[in-house]
């Protein structure tokens, strides 16, 4: 059986306002429960809120979508919602944790003009229950920042546990894709005492982890070191890079995280950004309220987000 592509996605129910997985094809999309009605192997997830329960069972997941979705190209035509009009909620509500790879892109090292001496890939926890934000939502600048910057990243979910890890077989734990925005205050860098930087005030603000609008399964991404990574802002690109400009790759980050920690099922890495942040623009334009953010990963969509 050949792949059909397909991406999944956590929206809102309109009446209801609860969230359910729908399946996005040729920018049609239907609820993951109507292409599988029936399905009794799919009975425990297909009405899932969340696309956690599906990755904990995805090796057998994986296989009943694919045929679902290629079974199921009529009902998209007939009854498909345009992917248009839904509203998008972060493809996960609460991994066990987001994991983010800092200065990991050679043009963004060459930009910031800082030494390329890291000997594995640098790391630090972002909190998952307050940021995570889906795409089209606004996200609120506080009053005691102003200095905003976005990093366009390649997010990439754990598929099945992950312990001692060589990079040799990193790949096979992933179970796919998404767009990521690490939103960072910059004044916590600025303002930096002998200690070091404040991460989690940097990091860990409301609403600074945009993710989304698509989970693609990682059987269509052949190679995560070749894909395109553009940001715009009201239009104007400002980063336009390549995952090829990584100094570690995925599989890399995942031998080195899996020796430090067990990386879980639905666990986030955030795997750095390309040069183009607002830190490496000169003259400095921070982001303001009324700015409108597109990250825009190859296969992935597009992540907006409403700076307010």
């Amino acid at each position: 059986m050949s792949n059909e592509f397909y991406r999944l996605a956590v929206v809102q129910e309109p009446k209801t306002g609860e969230s359910m997985v729908m399946v996005e094809q040729h920018e049609l999309m239907l609820p993951l429960a109507v292409i599988l009605e029936g399905n009794t192997q799919a009975k425990s997830w297909a009405n899932a809120s969340d696309i956690k329960p599906i990755l904990e069972q995805w090796s057998k997941a994986e296989p009943l979508i694919q045929k679902a979705v290629i079974d199921g190209k009529s009902l998209f035509i007939n009854k498909g919602l345009p992917a248009s009009e839904v509203t998008y909620l972060p493809p996960l509500a609460l991994p066990n944790k987001i994991v983010c790879i800092g200065v990991n892109y050679r043009d963004h090292i060459e930009e910031m003009k800082i030494p390329a001496d890291q000997t594995y890939p640098y790391s630090f926890i972002k909190p998952a229950s307050n940021t995570l934000r889906g795409s089209g939502s606004e996200v609120a600048i506080p009053n005691n920042v102003s200095m905003i910057d976005w990093e366009a990243e390649l997010a990439v979910l754990i598929g099945k546990p992950a312990r001692n890890v060589c990079a040799s077989d990193a790949l096979d734990y992933i179970a796919g894709y998404a767009n990521f925005n690490d939103l960072s205050a910059r004044d916590r860098y600025a303002s930096r005492g002998s200690v070091g930087v404040d991460w989690v005030a940097m990091k860990g603000i409301d609403g600074f982890a945009p993710m989304g609008p698509y989970f693609v399964p990682s059987c269509f991404i052949d190679d995560p070191q070749k894909l395109s990574v553009r940001l715009t802002i009201n239009g104007e690109l400002k980063q336009n890079s390549s995952t090829d400009q990584m100094v570690f790759g995925v599989a890399e980050i995942i031998e080195h995280l899996s020796s430090v920690m067990t990386l879980e099922v639905g666990d986030v890495i955030a795997t750095g950004t390309p040069a183009g942040t607002a830190l490496g623009h000169l003259p400095v334009k921070w982001l303001v309220p009324g700015d409108i953010v597109s990250v825009e990963i190859e296969k992935l969509g597009a992540l907006i987000t409403y700076m307010t």
